[in-house]
């Protein structure tokens, strides 16, 4: 089954909690945490995934905390996926072809890399800030 790893979504709940503020702004563990019921075993590993990915910036210290490191608009889902996950690849044979005994004459490979193309394309076209606004949107209309 492919599906994206518990991490991925915890990650995407964590740059939504950034993207929810101004940019620029530092938000603690804690309040992240909390906010998005991220567990405490998942975040720091998330949190050191993200910083060196450079999506995020972090800032030890009692007054620091994570921002993000571009503004919501310039980080896609696509990035925060291949922070956690590493590169999208939905076969071994896209990247190795030469392995698979039928690489010469292959009539699912193509369908394969049709597909992974299209994945990542829709990846790219979503953006934190994209996410975020959905979310405020949403919220707005569960307060009516």
């Amino acid at each position: 089954m492919m599906r994206i790893n518990r991490r991925t979504d915890y990650a995407v709940r964590v740059m939504l909690a950034l993207a929810d503020h101004p940019y620029g702004e530092r938000l603690s563990t804690r309040f992240i945490r909390e906010k998005m019921l991220v567990p405490r075993a998942f975040l720091e590993r998330i949190i050191a995934e993200l910083s060196k990915a450079r999506l995020i910036l972090t800032f030890p210290g009692p007054n620091g905390g994570i921002q993000l490191n571009a503004r919501p608009e310039e980080i896609t889902l696509r990035n925060i996926w291949e922070a956690i996950e590493g590169p999208l690849l939905i076969s071994d044979c896209l990247q190795s072809p030469e392995e698979c005994p039928l690489h010469e004459n292959c009539p699912v490979r193509d369908c394969w890399g049709k597909l992974q193309k299209a994945m990542q394309r829709e990846l790219e076209t979503v953006t934190i800030g994209y996410l975020s606004h959905e979310l405020k949107k949403k919220q707005a209309l569960h307060m009516d």
